[in-house]
């Protein structure tokens, strides 16, 4: 993924020193409460009082800070500690850094990467899946979509040509997430043709199409482009985005009014939450053009660091939700584990191992499943990981060895079990708790690459 990653030998050297910026930090255990946040950043005694007083906030962090400067536009003062008290500490940092930002990257391209791999491996069966040869037919969805009020655009034109041009659609979502292309509309529509192939035959999801169609919502209030993105290396906001806002808010206004919506666009719902679909998008419509608007007008007004302020808010929130995502499924899935007699005998991997669905390489899988040892370890290995995870994030280096070991252990199933898109939906959630100076490295390394490959000019 070039195009993803910055260029240049100044971009390298801003990654190599944010690297190790972040290295020193991570060096330094900051306990608040009884959870600990890896940190980097601000230097001397007021960067340890705001990654403390970060901690505290975030309950179950986990969530690396990012080392760089204060977010462009932010007000002055704004990333450093405000008046005297945790309180001021904590609201400066929370208002005027963007917590994660390597992080949200990673699972950007994760997510991003997951969705547009299972919709080109099921390009050959999309009809059967989500069209109009599936068994589970437009009138039987839509009775559902009636009861449940799910999101999605596939019942809103019958015939082959709308089910292709939404599919082809994700797929082109899928791709501009992945690169980090005008994100956040990418975003938006990523959401949108995730929400609407999903919900359009619900009985094809497992696990994995849960996580990326929670994902999908929650990349959509994140800022994941301002590295390792097409956005981060155009720099300028570019001629496209008006005509792009302009086309996006003219389709939204002629999907509400032409009638063939249905409720997918309604402004309130008879149930929870109460509120339609219509005011998110509208709000998002809204914000992107004001942010334009401020960002011509005055780029460094008050308007402008309010909005970005409110941004930043917004962002460190999907991020800690994100994480508090990942801490739930593991800790409840180890749970429910835990009261199953095949999980405590310590049998469990022995049966999907014997399953044809489950056997993709017959031989490897007999290996495994006729051996009494490696399928009691694995057994008990995989409840302790999925219980113990939630209690590592109080020490960062046991939670960075662990992360290893469950994401070595998501590569096993998608290989032994035959289940890639779930597994690599799991690494890709997984990546809200790497160490943000592993991902510098990383950063760095595929940049080096990329210079080395370069033709001299």
């Amino acid at each position: 993924m070039s195009a993803a990653v910055p260029g240049g030998s100044g971009e390298v050297a801003e990654v190599t020193d944010a690297a190790e910026a972040a290295e020193a930090a991570d060096m330094t255990d900051v306990t608040a409460g009884a959870v600990a946040a890896d940190t980097s950043g601000t230097s001397g005694a007021s960067g340890d009082a705001a990654g403390a007083a970060l901690a505290a906030a975030a309950v179950v962090a986990g969530i690396p800070r990012q080392p760089g400067p204060e977010a462009p536009g932010a007000p002055a003062g704004a990333g450093r500690p405000g008046p005297p008290g945790p309180a001021g500490r904590a609201v400066a940092v929370f208002t005027g850094r963007v917590l994660g930002r390597y992080q949200a990257a990673t699972v950007r391209i994760g997510f991003g990467l997951v969705w547009l791999a299972y919709l080109l491996r099921e390009w050959p069966n999309r009809r059967l899946l989500y069209g109009d040869t599936s068994p589970w037919s437009a009138d039987l969805a839509q009775r559902l979509l009636a009861d449940n009020g799910a999101l999605t655009v596939l019942p809103w034109f019958d015939g082959r040509l709308w089910f292709e041009l939404v599919y082809h659609l994700a797929v082109l979502a899928a791709l501009a997430v992945l690169l980090g292309w005008r994100t956040r509309a990418s975003t938006v529509l990523f959401l949108v043709t995730v929400l609407s192939l999903q919900n359009r035959n619900v009985f094809l999801g497992d696990g994995g199409d849960n996580i990326v169609h929670l994902m999908a919502i929650y990349l959509v209030f994140t800022r994941c482009a301002e590295v390792w993105s097409l956005d981060a290396r155009r720099g300028e906001p570019g001629r496209s985005g008006v005509p792009l806002w302009t086309l996006l808010g003219a389709l939204l206004l002629l999907c509400q009014l032409g009638g063939f919506s249905g409720s997918s666009l309604d402004w309130t719902t008879p149930g929870f939450p109460y509120v339609g679909w219509a005011p998110l998008f509208w709000l998002l419509w809204a914000v992107a053009g004001l942010w334009w608007l401020a960002e011509r007008l005055a780029p460094g007004g008050e308007t402008r660091a309010v909005l970005d302020a409110l941004a930043t808010m917004v962002h460190n929130c999907a991020m800690l939700v994100i994480a508090v995502e990942v801490v739930l499924i593991y800790a409840t899935a180890g749970w429910y584990k835990v009261q199953g007699s095949r999980w405590q005998d310590g049998t469990a991997l022995y049966y999907p191992l014997h399953l044809d669905y489950f056997t993709p390489w017959p031989a490897l899988s007999g290996l495994v499943g006729g051996a009494l040892l490696p399928v009691f370890l694995i057994s008990y290995g995989t409840v302790l990981l999925q219980v113990g995870f939630p209690f590592t994030l109080v020490d960062r280096r046991v939670k960075n060895a662990l992360l290893v070991v469950m994401m070595a252990e998501h590569v096993g199933i998608a290989v032994l079990l035959g289940l890639p898109v779930f597994s690599l939906a799991m690494i890709a959630a997984d990546a809200v708790f790497l160490p943000t100076a592993a991902l510098c490295w990383a950063g760095a390394r595929v940049a080096r690459i990329r210079l080395r490959r370069a033709p001299l000019s």
